[in-house]
């Protein structure tokens, strides 16, 4: 396993450059997308633009909430490492060149775990509190965040102030993984034939 942990800070310049042309897990459900879904095409564009350009498209658009999942994302792992007995370890951005892909883990726990927080209005952390659940939509970044860093089991938490802390314990998903790990696998070999051919007609304008 080629795995190398990047020490930077998540949504610095150097995490951004880092992440530069790889396929990242916040982006596997786009990848599993059936068929030729908008979203999938939108990323393997897009990829293919970071990789031509050797830079990623610059950051434009924030809201309210996006600002507000920053700012608490501090307490919430505190408050899980409190209520838990543990010590996240926060790292970068986790890289597997022999993939083409990487993840950004919220935090590592111990040798087999990881962590991923994510922030809620009130009625979202009560949906999920009453279902107790890992949200479908997040699937597909906490099973791929286990196949990246080799690890056992990751913690969902789902934070809310004033609210109860929401949290569930994913098991390592081999049959999952495998599955994401093929879909992964095609989309790198689609962007690799899109940028040879787009290199090809480059160097064909070149030479003429």
């Amino acid at each position: 396993m080629q795995l190398e942990i990047i020490d930077c800070d998540q949504n610095s310049a150097a995490w951004v450059q880092a992440r530069c042309g790889l396929v990242t897990a916040s982006r596997f459900k786009d990848v599993l997308a059936k068929g030729e879904g908008k979203m999938r095409a939108k990323y393997l564009y897009e990829l293919g633009a970071e990789i031509l350009r050797g830079y990623p498209e610059p950051e434009t658009y924030s809201n309210p909430y996006m600002e507000r999942g920053h700012d608490l994302e501090d307490d919430a792992r505190q408050r899980f490492a409190f209520e838990h007995f543990c010590e996240p370890i926060r790292v970068g951005f986790v890289r597997r060149a022999d993939l083409g892909a990487g993840c950004s883990p919220d935090s590592l726990i111990g040798e087999d775990g990881g962590l991923e927080i994510k922030t809620a209005l009130g009625h979202i952390q009560m949906e999920r509190i009453h279902r107790g659940t890992l949200p479908s939509e997040h699937v597909a970044q906490v099973q791929g965040s286990m196949w990246i860093t080799g690890r056992k089991w990751w913690s969902f938490v789902s934070y809310s102030p004033d609210l109860p802390l929401f949290h569930v314990r994913v098991e390592r998903d081999e049959a999952y993984i495998a599955k994401l790990s093929e879909a992964v696998a095609a989309f790198r070999t689609e962007l690799d034939a899109m940028l040879s051919a787009r290199r090809g007609v480059d160097q064909f304008r070149s030479a003429a």
